[in-house]
């Protein structure tokens, strides 16, 4: 099969009569011609469908994981929709309460916060902070003194799972910068110090094996391995984090939200959890909400070795490839249906040989300059990890709906370059 598989498009996309991609009732044709590209599309339906579901999965403590893809709106629309956001900077943060996002269902993460972080969630009071070391335990005893605050605190626990999946995103073995080992005794330690500390209420613990975990199972395995050590605390509140992955190309699945919650609810009955489970869901609310639209600017045949087609952006709105190899589909999006029977490697405009976008594309065979190329499942990671190497604009951001596009975050000028050059 050379088609497009089309359960990799956003909910609301459809091909129009003409042939071409329509997201939530816009024309991506007109769209490129309308906000330029590179550009990130983002269905608006499918962002409130995927956060309803998480909701009722995990109820209204459930936390999207801003890390995946912020701006106002992105936070705006989670909010509106039941959902707690969970911040790991001072600048995810101040993004969040500008959105106007309730500090005391913010969750605060992070292996090395700094004061100034920790101050500013003291101030504006921050509901939740997931503790993550004694260094961080010391700092918390330090504000405490100055300001007499006793923030709730959830203990990052490490249960020595090892999902299967890249080791960059891999947080749940023993060999991690993230959380309290619970097989060398520093959880317990953890936990003895919070309770014992006049500087802080413990509420919870506070688990996470990985990004893009495509087996459910990992997760009833990390509830397994914490259970034992979590319910003879009798602590209210365990959050098993996030991580539950999503297909990027034709052949992989991977749970839904629904399926997903089922399966740790199941799990915590099982080992007689009774305290509130909750979980930070990102790359499964966003990532298969967008395509990125880019324009073919360069076909360049090599006979006998390999067809490279550059596109005006690359690494700068994409670099998962660059980062875990990560893969991808592409297709035209004047022609979704059309056999792609040509294989070229897509590249992007920077100055780097590894500059992949996709390395063995398919596409189709009339292929040509001009073209509006897309690129599905990339939601999550694009926007938020995007630079501007080789001083390249960062793109814009639209949601579509019923019909209407929003910008929600403008193209970067080139004066934007420049604004913080002295």
């Amino acid at each position: 099969m050379t088609t497009f598989p089309r359960y990799l498009l956003p909910d609301t996309a459809v091909v129009g009569d003409d042939g071409w991609l329509v997201i939530g009732g816009c024309h991506t044709g007109e769209l490129a011609a309308r906000f330029g590209t590179p550009l990130f599309v983002y269905d608006e339906t499918h962002l409130r469908a995927r956060c309803r579901e998480a909701v009722a999965a995990f109820g209204d403590g459930v936390a999207y994981a801003t890390k995946a893809f912020l701006c106002r709106a992105m936070a705006e629309l989670a909010v509106a929709e039941g959902m707690s956001l969970d911040v790991a900077t001072e600048g995810e943060l101040h993004v969040a309460l500008a959105a106007g996002a309730d500090p005391g269902r913010l969750v605060l993460h992070g292996n090395n916060k700094s004061d100034a972080e920790l101050r500013r969630a003291r101030e504006v009071g921050v509901g939740r902070t997931v503790v993550d070391s004694f260094d961080e335990m010391d700092r918390l005893d330090r504000l405490h003194r100055a300001d007499g605050r006793v923030p709730k605190v959830l203990v990052r626990v490490t249960p020595g799972i090892e999902a299967h999946t890249h080791e960059y995103v891999r947080t749940g073995q023993d060999d991690s910068k993230f959380g309290f080992t619970l097989s060398t005794g520093r959880a317990h330690a953890a936990v003895e110090r919070a309770r014992a500390s006049r500087s802080v209420e413990l509420v919870g613990v506070h688990v996470h094996i990985g990004s893009q975990v495509f087996v459910a199972d990992f997760f009833s395995e990390a509830v397994a391995a914490i259970a034992p050590f979590f319910e003879p605390l009798g602590l209210p509140e365990l959050s098993i984090g996030g991580g539950v992955g999503v297909a990027y190309v034709e052949g992989e699945a991977a749970p839904s939200i629904p399926e997903w919650g089922k399966a740790v609810r199941t799990a915590c009955a099982e080992a007689g959890i009774t305290a509130r489970v909750t979980a930070e869901p990102g790359r499964a609310i966003v990532a298969g909400a967008a395509v990125t639209l880019y324009t073919v600017g360069t076909v360049k045949d090599l006979p006998g070795i390999r067809t490279y087609v550059s596109v005006d952006g690359g690494m700068s709105d994409n670099p998962r490839p660059v980062l875990y190899g990560s893969g991808y589909e592409t297709f035209l999006a004047r022609a979704v249906d059309a056999d792609r029977t040509r294989v070229v490697t897509v590249v992007g405009k920077h100055c780097e040989s590894g500059d992949v976008l996709v390395r063995d594309a398919r596409l189709p065979a009339d292929l040509a300059v001009g073209d509006v190329m897309a690129t599905p499942v990339t939601g999550a990671y694009g926007h938020s990890m995007g630079s501007n190497y080789n001083k390249v604009p960062r793109p814009p951001v639209v949601f579509v709906a019923d019909g209407d596009a929003r910008l929600v975050v403008r193209r970067e000028t080139l004066d934007d370059l420049l604004r913080l050059d002295r």
